[in-house]
C-alpha cells in the first residue's frame, strides 16, 4: 500500500498539465510524449476559415470570458481570478499564429481555466480562430494594406500568402518581418514603410487566408480517402475509382456497369481492414449503422513527435455486425481503429498495427453494451483522502476514488449545468474545486454532457479536489453515495484525525514527507463519514505541493478512448522494436544484459511488458517467459 500511495502522489504532480478531457489519463512510458488529444492537431484548416461563422461561434462559446469585443472583459472571465487574453489588443494578437490559437482552442489551457472545446469540429475551431485574429484590425486597415502591397510588391506571388499550411504557422509579427526584410521567396519591399503601414500590409496578407462571406459552415469533409468502404454505394465507388457516374457520363457514351460485387483493384502497398461488432446490448443492431475507420501514424524514431491522424473513412455495418474497407494504404506501423456511435456514446475498438508487407488487417471486435444512467451499479473499492497544508491560507483536500463497473452496461454520467459528478460528493465543510482522471484509470469515454464507463476489469479512478479554511480544529463530513469498502485519511505528521469508526494506522513517508494514516471500513451507501482534523504539521515539504490545484473545470467530452488506445499502440511499437533489437543482439552473440544500461531501464521494460499483457497483446506464455528473463537481468544488476 505504501508503494501504491507513493505512486499515486507522484502521478498527481502531472495533473497541472493535463486537460480535463482525459486525453492523457494513461501512465506514460519514460520519455514518452502523449499523443495529441483528439481531434488530433493537423495544423492546417480543412477548408478556408469563415470568420462570419467564427463570429457566431465566438459569441456562443467565448464571449462570456473574453468579452463581446475581445477585450478580455467578459462577465465570467472577470470572476476567474486570472488575466483573460484580450484578442482585440494588437500586442496580444500579433505575436500569435493561427496554429497556436487553434491548439489552445482544441486542447484548452486548464491552468487558466479554459476547457478544450471538443464540442466544436475541426473546421469550426479554425473558423473561430480566424475571427479571433480579425478582432484587432479593421476593414479600413486591411484595405490600406492591400493598396500598399500592390503599390510596393506588385510582382510578389500571392500564392505564397494563400498557402494554408504556411500561413497557419506564421504570426502577424512574422508576416511583418517578411514585409520589412523579405525571405528566400519574397523580396524585401517594406523598408520605406512606416510601422503603421507595415502592420497594415501584414493584416492584409493575413486576410488572404480566410473568407468573410456569410455562409453556414459545411460539414467538415473527411480527408481524401485512401480506401473505399465495401458498403459504399456504386456511385461513390465509381467516383472514387475515377469512373464517371451517370450524371457525368457524356451523352451517347455507354456507362460501364459498376456493382458492389465487383472485384476491387488491388494496389501495391494497399489492403483491406476488416472488423466486427460484438453486440451485447440485448437488441438488434441499428439498421445502416455507420462505422468510421481511423488511421494514425507515430514517428517512432522521434520521441518528441505526437501521433497524427492521417486517414478517416466511413462505411456501414452489415446486418451480421461485420464491416470492411478495401484499398486502404498500409505502410508499416500504421495504427488502425474503428469507431461507432451507440446510445449517444462514441465507442472505439482496440487498435491494430500494420506489420511489414501486410495487406489485410483484422481489428479486434468492437463491443456494444446497453447504456444506463444508474450509477448505483458501480462498486466503490476505496477512497483515499489526503490533506495538504502547503498553502497557509487554504488547505487542499485530494480525494482519490477507485471503483469498478461490474455490470453489463455502460454507465453514462451527466454532469449537468453545475458540472458535478453525482456519485462523488465533496466533503461538507470544504469547497469543491474540480475533478481529474487518475492516470492508471480504466478508459473513460467523453459524452456531450459528461462521461461514460463501459464494463471493465480494470478499475476506474477519479480525483476530486477541494479546499478548506485552516483552523485549530477542522470539522468535515464526507458523504458516500456508494458503499465503500475502505476509506483512508492521510494528514501531515503532527496532525490528528478523530471520528466514529476511524482507527489510527501506521505512519508513512510519502515522497519525502511524513503522513499519519487513519482507516475506516465497511461504509454503506448513503452514509456520511464525519471526522475532525486538529493539530499542526511538524514540517512542510515541497513534495506537498503535489496536492495544490487551481482546477475548477471538469471532465469534458471527446476523443478520450482514442488517445488511450494510441498510447497503448505506442507501447506496443516500443516493445516490438525492443524485441527486434534483442533478436539482432542474439545474432551478434551479445550479452542480453547489454540491452539495458541500468536497473531503471529493466524496470521500464517490465512495466511495458505488464501493460501489453494486461491489454491482451501478448500471450500468457510469452509474457511469463519474458518477465522471468527480465527479473533475472534485474537480479544480476542488483548484485
Amino acid at each position: 500500500m505504501k508503494l501504491r500511495i507513493a505512486t499515486l502522489l507522484l502521478l498527481t504532480t502531472l495533473l497541472t498539465a493535463c486537460n480535463m478531457s482525459l486525453a492523457e489519463d494513461v501512465t506514460p512510458p519514460p520519455g514518452y510524449v502523449p499523443p495529441t488529444p483528439m481531434p488530433t492537431l493537423a495544423l492546417v484548416p480543412p477548408q478556408t476559415p469563415n470568420i462570419a461563422n467564427g463570429a457566431a461561434i465566438y459569441m456562443e462559446k467565448c464571449a462570456a470570458c473574453h468579452g463581446a469585443t475581445g477585450m478580455g472583459d467578459g462577465p465570467q472571465g472577470i470572476q476567474l481570478g486570472v488575466t483573460v487574453p484580450a484578442f482585440a489588443l494588437p500586442e496580444i494578437a500579433r505575436p500569435a499564429s493561427p496554429a497556436a490559437w487553434y491548439t489552445v482552442v482544441t486542447r484548452g489551457r486548464i491552468e487558466r481555466f479554459m476547457p478544450p472545446f471538443a464540442s466544436l469540429n475541426d473546421q469550426e475551431r479554425w473558423d473561430v480562430v480566424a475571427y479571433i485574429m480579425s478582432l484587432h484590425t479593421s476593414e479600413e486597415e486591411i484595405a490600406k494594406g492591400k493598396e500598399l502591397f500592390e503599390a510596393n510588391c506588385a510582382d510578389c506571388p500571392l500564392d505564397y500568402f494563400k498557402d494554408p499550411a504556411r500561413m497557419a504557422g506564421l504570426s502577424t509579427v512574422a508576416l511583418a518581418r517578411i514585409v520589412r526584410l523579405g525571405n528566400e521567396e519574397i523580396p524585401a519591399f517594406g523598408e520605406n514603410l512606416s510601422d503603421e503601414e507595415m502592420w497594415a500590409v501584414a493584416e492584409y496578407l493575413r486576410s488572404l487566408t480566410y473568407t468573410t462571406e456569410t455562409a453556414q459552415t459545411e460539414p467538415t469533409p473527411s480527408p481524401q480517402p485512401q480506401g473505399t468502404p465495401v458498403s459504399a454505394s456504386p456511385s461513390a465507388v465509381s467516383a472514387e475509382a475515377g469512373t464517371p457516374s451517370a450524371a457525368e457520363t457524356p451523352e451517347g457514351t455507354e456507362q460501364a456497369p459498376v456493382t458492389p460485387e465487383a472485384t476491387p483493384v488491388v494496389i501495391e502497398g494497399f489492403g483491406t481492414v476488416r472488423g466486427s461488432i460484438e453486440n451485447r446490448t440485448g437488441a438488434d443492431l441499428p439498421e445502416g449503422m455507420t462505422v468510421t475507420l481511423r488511421g494514425f501514424e507515430h514517428d517512432f524514431a522521434n520521441p518528441n513527435a505526437g501521433t497524427q491522424e492521417v486517414l478517416t473513412l466511413e462505411g456501414t455495418v452489415a446486418s451480421d455486425g461485420t464491416f470492411a474497407f478495401e484499398n486502404v494504404e498500409m505502410p508499416e506501423n500504421r495504427i488502425f481503429l474503428a469507431e461507432v456511435t451507440y446510445g449517444g456514446i462514441e465507442l472505439s475498438s482496440e487498435f491494430a498495427i500494420v506489420q511489414a508487407g501486410q495487406t489485410a488487417v483484422e481489428l479486434p471486435p468492437l463491443v456494444l453494451y446497453g447504456v444506463t444512467d444508474d450509477t448505483s451499479v458501480l462498486a466503490m473499492d476505496e477512497l483515499n483522502l489526503f490533506l495538504s497544508v502547503e498553502n497557509e491560507t487554504a488547505y487542499q483536500i485530494l480525494a482519490m476514488y477507485t471503483f469498478r463497473n461490474p455490470s453489463e452496461k455502460i454507465v453514462a454520467v451527466s454532469m449537468g449545468s453545475q458540472q458535478e459528478i453525482p456519485f462523488l460528493k465533496f466533503p461538507v465543510g470544504a469547497e469543491g474545486l474540480g475533478y481529474e482522471a487518475m492516470q492508471d484509470s480504466a478508459r473513460f469515454i467523453g459524452t456531450a454532457d459528461g462521461f461514460a464507463m463501459p464494463p471493465s476489469e480494470q478499475p476506474y479512478g477519479l480525483l476530486a479536489f477541494s479546499s478548506v479554511t485552516p483552523a485549530k480544529e477542522i470539522s468535515l463530513a464526507q458523504p458516500l453515495t456508494l458503499a465503500v469498502n475502505t476509506v483512508r485519511i492521510f494528514v501531515p505528521e503532527g496532525m490528528e484525525v478523530k471520528g466514529e469508526g476511524i482507527t489510527k494506522d501506521a505512519a508513512q513517508n510519502i515522497q519525502g514527507m511524513n503522513y499519519q494514516a487513519y482507516t475506516a471500513s465497511g461504509l454503506q451507501a448513503g452514509s456520511t463519514l464525519e471526522f475532525t482534523i486538529s493539530g499542526a504539521p511538524k514540517t512542510a515539504s515541497s513534495a506537498d505541493t503535489a496536492f495544490t490545484r487551481n482546477t475548477t473545470l471538469l471532465i469534458g467530452a471527446g476523443g478520450l478512448g482514442v488517445a488511450l488506445i494510441l498510447a497503448g499502440a505506442w507501447l506496443y511499437l516500443r516493445d516490438r522494436k525492443r524485441t527486434e533489437e534483442e533478436e539482432a543482439a542474439e545474432e551478434d552473440e551479445e550479452d542480453e544484459e547489454e540491452e539495458f544500461e541500468s536497473s531503471e531501464d529493466v524496470m521500464d521494460a517490465i512495466i511495458a511488458l505488464d501493460d501489453l499483457h494486461r491489454a491482451k497483446k501478448i500471450s500468457d506464455e510469452a509474457y511469463q517467459k519474458r518477465r522471468a528473463e527480465l527479473k533475472e537481468i534485474l537480479k544480476d544488476m542488483m548484485g
